[in-house]
């Protein structure tokens, strides 16, 4: 109870500051709104926006078979964990078009077996951060500039990171600093919020992109966006990690960087809306080849068994890790949606930030329970299969470990395969609670262990 209670406290601490800070402004907020929603004028009338957001996570697993374990197995007993994060999202207008964005975050607790063992990781909040203690730090701070790139306009709505008002219907954007490279790319309107929408990692986003990030999930850079009323355009340069899963950032950004490109053209089917994606990345950074780890592991040198204890004495750079991505989800009635993704990269270079995973293929459903008039309740069920390439199977049957996986060898290789299915219940305006449940086969990729049956219980705030 103490370490709950060390999570939570804080919490509450920070949920209560921001709701006399989004109360204070509620008055001029509901002003601004009105004006902007009766304005024709390429220019936002809010001037200010608040948001605020408060996820807890519960989850669990009960004893699975495993012939055997290693440094990063998930573990075979039963096991809980807790996690919460709470943030505040901040934006101010600064003149035509553009606006800073700030968003301070608080985070605590932990995912089952710290985030280890499972190449689609089970919690989507915690991003292999293990210590109970709550912490705070800036999730984003970033400047955003829109440009007009011909006529009309269209109306946005106040969310977080986002100002109400109108903007270019057809436009460049322009957002730098730092940020989630997952705020622009690979978006899903049914699978891609772990707050709201299905946990696993590999639902969240296309699990082959290795997308450039710190531990927490955030990275510093700029994205490039074309956007047309039907179709868009968006490019980014950001930083990378010195080593794998770090906190620090390589400041060597002519040979350690990372660029992403995606096209976008939004669909409509029977007046109801979707989208498709296609992206593709490149990678640079201090990641060594697993064909390089395991012949250093065969000579004897031990400096490349655990790829996360960071570059081994003399490494150098050159290595680029590339890949592919699509995206799409289509609305096919008011209640009823689909989703599907594939995504895949060339697996010769230790994944350095996301998770492990070199292919992967998913698809679900998303419906509405108006049937049982819960207009606002949701059911989700998706299946995703994941896997890796020849030379990283061969790294973790040599008894090498990455930032996740490593069971001391891996003898019986398989696709790791995960159900998902949640069902978000609507309790007042401004709190849902979910219940999730995830089946996991081959966890880590291992045929000699599992299946894993996770359990989770998800409530969320927003503001």
């Amino acid at each position: 109870m103490a370490a709950r209670s060390k999570i939570i406290t804080p919490a509450v601490l920070f949920f209560l500051f921001a709701l006399c800070v989004k109360a204070s402004a509620q008055g001029n907020d509901e002003q601004t709104h009105f004006l902007g929603a009766h304005s024709n004028a390429f220019d936002s009338t809010e001037k200010w926006s608040y948001h605020f957001q408060l996820t807890s996570i519960g989850q669990g697993h009960q004893k699975f078979y495993s012939k055997y374990s290693g440094p990063n197995s998930l573990r075979d007993s039963d096991e809980t964990a807790l996690s919460l994060t709470s943030t505040l999202f901040l934006g101010r207008k600064l003149w035509r078009g553009a606006a800073v964005f700030f968003n301070p975050e608080l985070a605590g607790g932990k995912g089952i077996s710290y985030a280890l063992g499972l190449a689609g990781a089970a919690n989507g909040e915690t991003f292999r951060v293990g210590t109970p203690e709550p912490k705070l730090y800036v999730a984003r701070a970033f400047f955003q500039q829109h440009i007009a790139f011909g006529k009309g306009n269209e109306y946005q709505d106040d969310e977080s990171n986002q100002l109400s008002g109108y903007v270019p219907a057809s436009r460049i954007t322009i957002s730098a600093g730092k940020f989630s490279i997952a705020d622009f790319f690979d978006d899903n309107a049914y699978s891609h919020d772990p707050r709201s929408e299905f946990l696993n990692w590999s639902l969240m986003s296309n699990g082959a992109w290795d997308y450039p990030a710190n531990t927490r999930g955030y990275t510093w850079g700029a994205v490039v966006e074309l956007v047309k009323p039907k179709w868009s355009v968006r490019i980014s340069s950001v930083m990378v990690p010195v080593k794998a899963n770090g906190n620090v950032f390589d400041q060597n950004i002519g040979k350690a960087h990372a660029e992403t490109v995606e096209l976008e053209r939004k669909l409509k089917v029977n007046n109801h809306p979707g989208a498709f994606r296609i992206l593709a990345f490149e990678n640079f950074s201090s990641a060594p080849s697993y064909s390089t780890a395991i012949k250093a592991m065969k000579e004897g040198d031990t400096s490349l068994v655990s790829i996360i204890s960071g570059k081994a004495p003399g490494f150098d750079y050159g290595r680029m890790k590339y890949g592919f991505g699509f995206s799409y989800w289509q609305e096919l009635t008011n209640t009823l949606g689909i989703f599907a993704r594939a995504s895949w990269n060339n697996g010769t270079s230790c994944t350095w930030a996301f998770t492990e995973i070199d292919q992967s293929v998913s698809g679900g459903i998303s419906v509405k329970a108006s049937a049982i008039k819960r207009k606002d309740d949701v059911f989700g069920l998706a299946a995703v299969v994941n896997g890796i390439s020849d030379d990283h199977i061969a790294y973790l049957n040599a008894g090498g470990y990455g930032f996740m996986l490593g069971d001391g060898k891996l003898t019986r290789y398989s696709e790791e395969m995960i159900m998902e299915t949640f069902y978000k219940i609507k309790i007042a305006s401004t709190l849902w609670a979910t219940l999730d449940y995830q089946l996991v086969l081959n966890p880590g990729y291992n045929m000699d262990r599992g299946p894993v049956n996770v359990f989770a219980v998800r409530v969320h705030v927003e503001l």
